[in-house]
């Protein structure tokens, strides 16, 4: 009996340890939860949302314009940051009348850039001043402009701090879905 109840136990043990090290390592490389403590993406993203990043996507693919990432805050790289990508190293950004450009064409697509009004604040956010984006870095801006503290004022986001893709909102149940 005292052998059957030792290998019960190991076997749960192992379970346990087994589990344990597939969720570390799922929660590391492939998709991480994220809370949203802000404003500054609204109405995208409300205060209190609980997202998943997926950290592996730019391994098969690029970043792409508009997408909404989480990266490492340049100004304190212990401290994780969620906007939408606009622009690219190389490319020259300019905020005007509300709206992006980028090397001097408007920027429409996608859609979200059409309904967002982009304010002119901090000194990387000048009206009618263009930016250029150092190369293997990105310009990223909230979707809630006129309370976001985003690359307007703080500059860029160099390409290694980029952590992943927000994908999906999943809590509270009310606002389940797809973030675009």
């Amino acid at each position: 009996m005292k052998r059957k109840a030792k290998k019960l136990i190991r076997e749960y043990a192992e379970s346990l340890l087994i589990a344990a090290a597939l969720a570390l390592i799922i929660r590391s490389f492939i998709v991480t939860p994220f809370k949203i403590p802000t404003g500054s993406m609204e109405p995208t993203l409300m205060p209190g949302d609980k997202i998943f990043v997926n950290r592996f996507i730019y391994r098969f693919h690029p970043p792409r314009r508009g997408d909404v990432v989480v990266f490492r805050y340049p100004e304190d790289p212990k401290r994780d940051f969620i906007k939408r990508l606009v622009a690219f190293g190389g490319e020259r950004v300019e905020i005007t009348d509300g709206k992006l450009k980028i090397d001097g064409r408007r920027i429409d697509s996608p859609e979200i850039f059409q309904k967002i009004y982009y304010h002119n604040r901090g000194p990387y956010g000048v009206e009618d001043k263009s930016i250029t984006v150092p190369a293997n870095s990105y310009f990223v801006l909230g979707d809630n402009s006129s309370s976001s503290r985003d690359s307007r004022y703080w500059g860029f986001v160099p390409k290694k701090f980029l952590l992943g893709e927000a994908f999906v909102i999943w809590w509270p149940p009310a606002r389940i879905g797809r973030i675009d």
